[in-house]
């Protein structure tokens, strides 16, 4: 699998925010995509050195709008641990207040 349709986007959140502290960065991947293609993706893409990778499958949330009701769609999404000396600078730079 290529590894740009691995990593499908970095999730954007307060909480993935918090977690970059601690050097751990959070993507939405590909649902069939396992543990050792995303640590070679973000390898490759980003040059910096993976210690863990640990994946979630998000479940749907119910939605309703009137009489319909309906699930939004499930996703996966995995979060990276780098080495110490390691950072991605897509997420440098950007604070939340």
């Amino acid at each position: 699998m290529n590894p740009r349709s691995v990593i499908v986007e970095p999730v954007i959140s307060e909480k993935s925010y918090a977690l970059l502290a601690a050097n751990r960065y959070t993507f939405r991947i590909h649902p069939r995509a396992t543990k050792p293609q995303v640590r070679q993706a973000v390898e490759q893409i980003f040059g910096v050195r993976v210690e863990d990778v640990r994946t979630v499958n998000v479940k749907p949330k119910p939605k309703r709008r009137g009489w319909t009701a309906g699930k939004r769609r499930q996703w996966k999404k995995a979060i990276v641990q780098l080495h110490p000396d390691d950072v991605i600078e897509l997420f440098e730079g950007q604070e939340i207040d």
